[in-house]
């Protein structure tokens, strides 16, 4: 149990040490520094500890941000500060030092608690303080600032603010008008039942099932059940983070599911339009794959991006400048959000299509939105760079090195040619890139099945693939060459299979490009939790982006059709048991041993 420790003389009248309790603290009182660090000694160094001044006057919800939100080891507001186990040391020593400036004394005025906070600061900790708007939190020196600071309290209402934090600070406008006026009330009932956000992660997931099986069946029944049960899906999917950020349920599993489940939700559901397609002999698998491909493709983009420009330095560009100023004004912010096609309009935008038309027509809207979509956003993040002399640094690189997904081939190549390559201009990563991948992918879509072309077009790709990585991606678009290699990857997958003219093929290359783009989602959020990259046994397990590519090619040359797509089925089969088993261990221990969670709050996804 958490240990809330309440400093200063009491206050008659006081709510505070109730409010603690409510809060889960098991309160103690000291009466000055001495007692203070007496019993910040005697709590056991696995649980949570707080120091809050016992004249604070504020709302409650002001005490739940300051000191139970589980991302953060250090927190403190006005009056109150408080410290994980992996900071105790810090508040320890922190404790210590006022403690002997103070000479173990009674406070009389000064706060202890923000005393600390200030040693934490002056000794370099991160101290998280969070935003409280227009929640109260204060230390009143004297009986008319209580009265003041109470009036205060009293003059907002505690539960509306907390509502409205609860939903997410940037989002899509189908999800901010039409989603999140009612949801936010779903997750207060979940939370007041004592439900979970992962439990209602889960929900969601199964929803979103339920939904792919009703398409699966191919009725108009079944679609437009498919439609209703995808908002209904998405409505959840709202609510566990709003029901997260409502009771401060934050962990590095739910974080994990939440973004994981997403994507499972969203694909999973393709296949059943698919399925349910194929029902009324309407073959679309191929445009499933398609959108599939886009999606994941544009997300790639999105997390490179990020991670190139994480922690880069330079001037502002002109495109950034113009972006901000797009921002000031209210209708564009909210056309630009639309436009970017993020998963409340997509997801709304599907269903409605599910259930008045068909398949086909679904998955043509589908690509003509994501395809404006991902151009519209990828030549803005171009011009960016162009115009932003970025320096970047050595975490981006190798941040960018690791979503490229290069297995041995590649880092066997790019040992051999990293002299070369330091003399060879700054844009050589995405170019080379680019024209690997574009070879092995037109050769793969033109030309016959079983030819020998797509073999000697992967040969040409691994080697540009080696050159492409042979030096630290530092350069102004380096971080285009991850999306290009998951574009060739998984396109000379489709392209192959679509040749392959079998029935089943382009089902089981469904399947592995699933797996695989499992994998590399599950990269990015390594990468986003300071987890670093996937470890190498299991990029070299599965052969890296360019040995994939490679034996896929070797596989479609030698042999028939119906082989083909029972080996597309074996390697979707053996890549998905790997990338699960290991994801889902590593996360799992990574839940238990209680690793910081990552909660994106700027991502509509």
């Amino acid at each position: 149990m958490p240990t809330a420790i309440l400093t200063g003389q009491p206050v008659p009248g006081s709510s505070i040490e109730s409010e603690l309790r409510s809060l889960g603290f098991d309160v103690h009182l000291a009466l000055g520094a001495a007692d203070t660090e007496t019993l910040l000694a005697r709590v056991p160094g696995e649980h949570r500890v707080a120091v809050v001044d016992a004249r604070f006057v504020g709302h409650p919800h002001a005490l739940r941000l300051g000191l139970t939100d589980p991302r953060f080891p250090l927190a403190a507001i006005p009056g109150a500060v408080t410290a994980q186990p992996a900071a105790r040391q810090a508040l320890t020593r922190a404790m210590a030092r006022e403690n002997s400036a103070g000479g173990g004394t009674a406070l009389a005025v000064d706060s202890l608690a923000d005393r600390i906070t200030a040693a934490l600061d002056a000794d370099g900790a991160d101290v998280h303080r969070p935003e409280l708007g227009s929640l109260v939190a204060a230390v009143p020196a004297d009986p008319q600032a209580r009265n003041e600071a109470r009036q205060a309290v009293a003059a907002v209402d505690d539960e509306a603010v907390r509502l409205k934090s609860a939903v997410k600070a940037r989002d899509g406008f189908v999800t901010t008008f039409f989603i999140s006026p009612y949801s936010r009330y779903i997750a207060r009932w979940c939370a007041r039942r004592g439900l979970t956000p992962n439990q209602v992660t889960t929900a969601s997931l199964i929803t979103a099932l339920i939904a792919a099986g009703c398409a699966a069946t191919g009725t108009r029944g079944g679609f437009v059940a498919a439609g209703v049960l995808l908002i209904a899906s998405f409505v959840l999917d709202c609510t566990d983070g709003q029901l997260a950020r409502y009771s401060l349920q934050y962990s590095t599993l739910g974080a994990w599911l939440d973004a994981t489940f997403d994507r499972a939700k969203e694909y999973a559901y393709y296949a059943g339009l698919a399925l349910g397609a194929a029902r009324g002999g309407d073959d679309v698998w191929a445009l499933a794959l398609g959108a599939m491909v886009l999606q994941t493709c544009r997300h790639v983009v999105d997390f490179s991006f990020n991670e190139a420009n994480h922690d880069a330095s330079a001037n502002t560009s002109p495109t950034a400048a113009l972006s901000d100023k797009l921002d000031s004004v209210g209708w564009t912010v909210w056309l630009r959000r639309m436009i970017v096609l993020p998963i409340g309009e997509r997801w709304a935008m599907i269903a409605v299509l599910t259930a008045l038309t068909t398949p086909r027509i679904t998955f043509y809207a589908l690509l003509i939105g994501c395809a404006f979509a991902a151009t519209y956003t990828t030549a803005g993040r171009v011009l960016r760079s162009l115009t932003r002399r970025a320096t970047r640094t050595d975490r981006a690189a190798k941040a960018l090195a690791d979503l490229a997904d290069s297995g041995p081939l590649a880092e066997a190549g790019a040992r051999g040619l990293g002299a070369a390559a330091r003399r060879l201009p700054g844009f050589t990563a995405p170019a080379v890139a680019l024209l690997g991948g574009a070879a092995v992918v037109a050769t793969a879509a033109l030309t016959d099945f079983g030819g020998p072309w797509p073999l000697v077009a992967a040969i040409v790709y691994v080697l540009t693939s080696a050159l492409a990585v042979a030096r630290p991606l530092k350069g102004a678009l380096d971080w285009l060459a991850p999306p290009f290699f998951r574009a060739a990857e998984y396109l000379t997958v489709l392209f192959l299979a679509a040749k392959a003219d079998v029935n089943g093929a382009l089902p089981a290359a469904f399947g592995l490009v699933a797996a695989v783009a499992y994998h590399h989602y599950d990269t990015v959020y390594r990468i986003r939790g300071d987890a670093g990259a996937p470890p190498q046994w299991l990029v070299r397990t599965i052969g890296g982006h360019e040995g994939r590519t490679l034996v896929i090619c070797a596989l479609a040359v030698l042999l028939t059709a119906t082989q083909f797509k029972l080996a597309l089925t074996v390697l979707a089969v053996a890549v998905a048991l790997v990338v699960l088993v290991e994801s889902i261990r590593f996360w799992v221990a990574a839940h238990k041993v209680g690793a910081p969670a990552v909660h994106d709050e700027g991502e509509p996804a």
